[in-house]
């Protein structure tokens, strides 16, 4: 059984990204199975720190955006939003060059919240950062 309220439709999710972060550092929603939502980004001038390695503020906001993109799917959008709560990463290994993916898979999903890991990694498969990312379930205002 799927994860998802709806069908996630990826060109959709890709467009919303349009004047966001996500479009500045070239984040690109790519794949998703019945339980994970994964996307992508360049490991370039746009995402290095000053030492040419992928900045962990990078990385973060790419685990943030798969992840809180993930919680979004899984919500009745007509009564609920999400927010996020708690965000953290640990950062394993530095990458200079590629691209960086990020695949969110729930740890859980209740009411009023969801928790979320997130792995990222190179081209090469091997892990670069582990994050997980609590997000707020939040009525909308009637």
């Amino acid at each position: 059984m799927s994860l998802w309220r709806s069908t996630p439709d990826l060109e959709h999710l890709n467009a919303n990204l349009k004047n966001t972060i996500g479009e500045v550092l070239g984040i690109r929603f790519e794949a998703f199975g019945e339980d994970s939502l994964s996307a992508s980004m360049p490991v370039d001038a746009r995402t290095h720190q000053p030492y040419g390695l992928l900045h962990g503020g990078a990385s973060v906001v790419l685990a943030e955006t798969v992840g809180s993109t993930a919680s979004y799917l899984c919500i009745d959008s007509s009564a609920f939003y999400c927010v996020g709560l708690e965000v953290n990463a640990n950062h394993l290994r530095g990458l200079r060059s590629g691209r960086v993916t990020a695949v969110a898979k729930a740890v859980h999903i209740g009411r009023s919240t969801h928790v979320w890991e997130i792995r990222l990694h190179g081209d090469d498969g091997k892990p670069s950062c582990i994050s997980r990312l609590t997000m707020a379930v939040v009525p909308l205002a009637r």
